[in-house]
């Protein structure tokens, strides 16, 4: 059947507001019904939250290891324990521009679906949000699910 099977890999982005676990249980829907499908949990720590700490906090050795420990705790606590048996689940947690991040990722060739909460927020975090959305709509390579807050 011709729309059977057609998300082979499966992009969940997410910043662990509220909106994004609406956004996980879609993602988790449609890995479910793409068997053989690849659900990738994606994370952005912002390069200049990831700057501002480093120069505070130089002190404390493996500082960087020490907050991809802290995020894979904190994805493993909110996702990780809720995938079904049978949904091939892996997570991809990078630095640097979130914005410049997620389209990297969604333009890459491997990424079939993109799934994104839209949020709630301010007027202006809705404002700058809807910009990222429609650019990234406009330059990944393959659909994008913009969930709105439940």
């Amino acid at each position: 059947m011709p729309h059977k099977n057609i998300f082979k890999k499966i992009l969940f982005c997410t910043d662990f507001n509220t909106d994004a676990m609406g956004a996980y249980h879609y993602a988790l829907n449609i890995a479910e019904g793409n068997p053989g499908s690849e659900l990738v949990i994606f994370h952005v720590i912002p390069e200049p939250d990831a700057q501002f700490w480093k120069s505070y906090i130089y002190e404390v050795d493996d500082v960087d290891n020490k907050a991809r420990h802290d995020i894979d705790a904190k994805i493993a606590e909110a996702y990780l324990r809720k995938v079904p048996p049978g949904i091939n689940c892996s997570t991809k947690v990078v630095t640097g521009n979130v914005g410049e991040q997620i389209l990297k990722e969604a333009q890459s060739d491997e990424i079939d679906l993109i799934i994104i909460g839209r949020g709630a927020g301010s007027n202006m975090i809705n404002r700058l949000l809807g910009d990222f959305i429609k650019k990234l709509i406009h330059k990944a390579r393959c659909p994008v699910l913009v969930v709105p807050e439940e």
